[in-house]
């Protein structure tokens, strides 16, 4: 039973975990999925596959991760799976030679039609849930969501490449610095040959330094 959302809810907890109420949120929508559609429907993966291939035939799996959210993975199994039912066709992609692009087979289109009416009934229960004040919102948030999803691999990409980027500037200015210091101290300076060598004394009381000649001096 669907509780109004006029009744008081409870602070804290699970009731405040996004993650958890959106768990949630797709467990049900999951089963309002697989009520409507049927023990012979297909999934809603199978469903966005096709309904991706459908909208532009020709696409590559690295094209249909994208155009899907399913993880690459995953979607070469189920890619594989759906050409052996005969849901769909492989070909050499006309733009890599290296890659299979997928269509439509005259099964998966006919299997599509029989699906769509089935999925927009499922989507419309759903809808249904929400007061219709806040339905044209929600569905923005998911977009929301969703583009954030479609944005993730980039950004992880480009964070890396900064964090590369600063730990490299960052060795080289400890570089430099250790080099200013050498220079600071005297320590960068070469001595020439036959120079004495200067030994600071051990003690504090000493204020002379020790001269120590670099030839060897007679013995006796």
């Amino acid at each position: 039973m669907i509780k109004s959302g006029k009744q008081a809810k409870i602070k804290g907890g699970l009731a405040e975990s996004p993650s958890h109420l959106m768990h949630r949120a797709l467990q049900l929508a999951l089963d309002i999925y697989a009520e409507e559609a049927g023990p012979d429907g297909l999934t809603q993966r199978q469903f966005a596959v096709l309904e991706a291939v459908a909208a532009r035939s020709g696409l590559t799996q690295t094209d249909l991760v994208k155009a899907t959210g399913i993880d690459r993975s995953t979607l070469a199994d189920l890619v594989a799976r759906m050409t052996t039912k005969g849901l769909l066709e492989r070909e050499r992609s006309t733009l890599d030679a290296r890659a299979k692009a997928v269509r439509l087979s005259p099964e998966g289109e006919a299997a599509l039609l029989a699906a769509r009416p089935r999925v927009e009934a499922a989507d419309k229960r759903i809808m249904g849930l929400l007061p219709k004040s806040k339905r044209d919102s929600f569905l923005d948030l998911l977009c929301s969501l969703s583009d954030a999803a479609d944005a993730a691999p980039e950004q992880a990409r480009a964070d890396i490449k900064a964090a590369k980027k600063a730990a490299k500037d960052a060795k080289k200015a400890e570089k430099a610095a250790r080099k200013g210091d050498g220079k600071a101290d005297g320590r960068g300076k070469k001595k020439k040959k036959g120079e004495p060598v200067v030994e600071q004394a051990q003690t504090d009381d000493a204020a002379d330094a020790v001269v120590v000649p670099l030839t060897g001096a007679a013995e006796g």
